[in-house]
């Protein structure tokens, strides 16, 4: 297999640390940038050639481009939280649309030949029925929240500079995704919650928010393999989901991972972790994607909890 040239952005976080993982061990050259002192670089740093680098300073970012001149980008830098995208819209804007112009603009102006993969969201979609459900790309978008707003954009502006000036880009309708290293969703908070209460360093009282929604679950490692094949098979200018096959009971993945712990918390309603708005259900339609590529989600719920509470438990030392 040839070994490509790949830049990714957002390297440091979540999903892009376990992307580099992945294409490194693919036998595939690998830079990236990350920003802020919140990041997984300390994982990966050994994998791939990253460079701290802020997607809204475009010179900056057209300089490491231009050194590295890559045959695939992934990007995913962004600011990925709904929560923090209410208290700082303007931050969250400048980011993710500010940051994906800058991106597709060094692209033009280097004239730059690599197919680019654009980390959108199924926030995209906002309030969808019970009945709307598994929700295909087709639907309608009205996104809930300033970061799906954001996300909508960016879909728009990846479809606009192929259209205009033939980047090959494409984006992903990411949906709920998780596993080892993530934070801030629920089974992230709920695994973390148990790790600490197993190991004595919180009382035994899992602090939750609504329980009631539902979540097509997809474990971090299939959506990375998705990435990988979408890139080689997905056509420019579409719009792909990519989505557990199954939406699940917040309480249900909460009950999952207790099973896996010998102490049975109380369960605390936290209203601080209750959202002003609460899409009911998230669950995408991945057809068109599996007819595109043949991708299927492969590993179970249980898999993807156990793995994110056996992480945290050698975060804290068992």
């Amino acid at each position: 297999m040839e070994s490509l040239k790949i830049f990714i952005t957002g390297a440091g976080g979540f999903m892009g640390s376990h992307l580099v993982e992945f294409l490194r061990a693919k036998g595939h050259e690998v830079h990236g940038i990350f920003f802020g002192p919140v990041n997984l670089v300390s994982e990966i740093k050994h994998k791939a050639n990253l460079t701290e680098c802020d997607i809204r300073n475009k010179e900056k970012l057209k300089d490491i481009i231009s050194k590295v001149k890559p045959h695939n980008i992934y990007h995913l830098a962004a600011q990925s939280y709904p929560t923090v995208s209410w208290a700082e819209p303007a931050l969250t804007t400048e980011t993710n649309i500010i940051g994906t112009i800058n991106l597709f603009e060094c692209i033009k102006e280097m004239k730059l030949a690599c197919r680019v993969l654009v980390a959108g969201s199924s926030a995209e979609y906002g309030f969808v029925t019970l009945d709307e459900v598994p929700v295909k790309e087709s639907h309608e978008l009205k996104p809930l929240h300033p970061y799906g707003v954001t996300k909508v954009a960016q879909e728009g502006l990846t479809y606009q500079y192929y259209k205009n000036f033939g980047i090959d880009s494409f984006t992903m309708r990411i949906f709920n995704t998780t596993g080892p290293r993530k934070v801030n969703d629920v089974c992230a908070d709920f695994t973390k919650q148990l790790a600490l209460i197993e190991t004595g360093q919180q009382e035994p009282t899992i602090k939750v928010g609504n329980l009631q929604t539902r979540r097509a679950i997809t474990d971090v490692r299939d959506t990375i393999r998705g990435f990988y094949i979408a890139l080689e098979k997905c056509k420019p200018g579409e719009a792909y989901n990519i989505s557990g096959s199954k939406a699940y009971l917040i309480k249900d993945i909460l009950d999952i991972g207790m099973g896996f712990c010998s102490i049975k918390p109380e369960i605390f309603v936290d209203p601080a972790l209750l959202r002003p708005t609460d899409e009911l259900i998230i669950f995408g339609d991945s057809t068109k994607l599996y007819e595109a590529t043949g991708w299927q989600q492969e590993i179970p719920i249980e898999q993807t909890i156990k793995d994110s509470l056996n992480y945290w438990k050698l975060k804290f030392g068992i």
